[in-house]
């Protein structure tokens, strides 16, 4: 796609994030929450951008040295294109250190997004239970850990 633009996603951008967010999960986010996340000094929030319309976005906050992948949506309009796959690229260019550690929650049934994880070194690490409040679906608990870089 080589239009795709990643780039940090901004308060201006909440109003099409809203109308993906809505369209992909059952139990949207608020406004309110995106624009907490985008308040924290420590995320990164990146937006998936084609002709100045958002197509995707990615939510990742910092704790301590784990990073925690919050939110990740395609626009269902333009999905299976490699925007989630680009979005993660750029977490991990901007985010990755040795030793640096990173998780997620993804609801088991969501096998695509489970292999797009697994193959960025995701491994499963166990569940929650009835996480999800809609239906009362286990999440699968997701890990990864930045390999230490070998030193000459």
């Amino acid at each position: 796609m080589n239009d795709l633009e990643i780039r940090p996603l901004t308060y201006a951008d909440l109003p099409q994030v809203i109308a993906i967010e809505r369209r992909a999960f059952p139990t949207p986010w608020s406004l309110a929450m995106f624009v907490l996340e985008l308040s924290k000094p420590a995320g990164i929030c990146l937006a998936a951008v084609i002709r100045e319309q958002v197509v995707g976005y990615l939510v990742c906050s910092r704790y301590d040295r784990v990073w925690h992948l919050m939110n990740i949506a395609v626009d269902d309009r333009s999905r299976r294109q490699g925007i989630a796959t680009t979005l993660l690229e750029r977490l991990f260019e901007l985010g990755d250190k040795p030793s640096e550690q990173y998780t997620l929650e993804v609801r088991t049934s969501n096998q695509a997004a489970i292999r797009l994880y697994e193959r960025f070194g995701f491994r499963s690490a166990g569940r929650r239970r009835a996480y999800y409040l809609d239906n009362r679906e286990d999440a699968l608990i997701m890990w990864r850990t930045v390999p230490e870089r070998a030193t000459a």
